[in-house]
């Protein structure tokens, strides 16, 4: 059994990562600024045995003694890092030297969630993890990319000369029950505008591909991920089935079903036209590889956003 902290615990990802450690028998403390995050998403791990929050943000420093440490906390959607990209960059920055300070002070391990972005627009598909990518290092995107991939520098600088243990997750699109309704991310914003009989956005003219991982798959990665020895990373972790966003919304419309019409809008600045993951080194090193369908994924996911509404 460790003692775990899980830093944006009460986000998408993060709550089902602290759900995933108790049942395996760790204490967890969530922490959270709830800036992106809601206390909702754990509301119904409070009294389990083992669990604890504390509302705090990583640009602060915390002393507390933890044999693990998962830093997801940071805006990740482009609605939300876009929205404050100062604030994003310092996450990044900041919060992160504060929780590679906090594992160099007490022994601890450290999980980086990196991401998909610091490949940029790709121009090798798929994406392996030597691929250096095609990040424009001044556009709206960059405060997340370009954090990331300093975030990335700082954990292995760490462990080069520091010696802390870090592991690096390049978290691909992923999807599930608990994503924000307003978040911005294209699997909820189908299936919202498909429950309400909006029009579905689609950016461009939708040829643009995206993979998607549903939750339960990202999580066991993770933890897979974590509990792996004598591998720092970074490795891909994500689901290599790829699909067009005209051809998701397609999906959501038939398995909503919605009377939705499909509305096309301009393409944002530097859009990734293609993204699908190689995730060999995640199949060798880990043994892990997404077991859920996109069929199923998706319904479990708008059965979520049925009881929200």
């Amino acid at each position: 059994m460790a003692r775990v902290l899980v830093a944006g615990g009460a986000g998408f990802i993060g709550s089902h990562l602290c759900e995933r450690l108790l049942e395996k028998g760790d204490e967890v403390l969530c922490i959270d600024n709830a800036r992106t995050g809601s206390w909702r998403n754990v509301e119904h791990l409070r009294g389990r045995r083992g669990f604890e929050e504390m509302v705090h943000d990583i640009l602060k420093p915390i002393d507390i003694e933890v044999d693990r440490i998962f830093n997801l906390a940071c805006p990740a959607s482009p609605a939300h890092y876009q929205k404050d990209p100062v604030f994003t960059i310092r996450m990044s920055t900041i919060g992160v030297f504060n929780l590679l300070d906090l594992a160099k002070d007490k022994g601890a391990r450290l999980l980086q969630a990196s991401t998909s972005e610091v490949y940029g627009d790709p121009l090798v598909h798929p994406q392996k993890e030597d691929y250096w990518g095609n990040v424009n290092p001044v556009g709206p995107r960059s405060c997340y990319d370009e954090g990331k991939r300093l975030a990335e520098s700082l954990a292995l600088a760490y462990h080069q000369t520091e010696g802390v243990e870090v592991r690096i997750a390049r978290i691909f699109n992923t999807y599930g029950p608990r994503m924000s309704q307003d978040d911005g991310r294209v699997v909820s914003n189908f299936i919202v505008q498909a429950l309400r009989g909006e029009d579905i956005t689609v950016y461009g003219d939708g040829k643009q591909t995206r993979s998607f991982c549903y939750i339960s798959d990202m999580v066991e990665g993770l933890v897979r991920l974590m509990d792996k020895d004598r591998f720092t990373g970074p490795v891909n972790l994500g689901n290599p089935d790829e699909i067009t966003v005209l051809e998701l919304a397609e999906r959501i419309l038939k398995l909503t079903p919605s009377k939705s019409k499909i509305r096309f809008d301009p393409l944002p600045r530097d859009d990734p036209a293609r993204r699908r993951p190689d995730i060999d080194l995640a199949r060798g090193i880990l043994g892990w590889e997404p077991r859920v369908g996109l069929d199923e994924g998706l319904k479990k996911t708008i059965e979520f956003f049925r009881q929200v509404f």
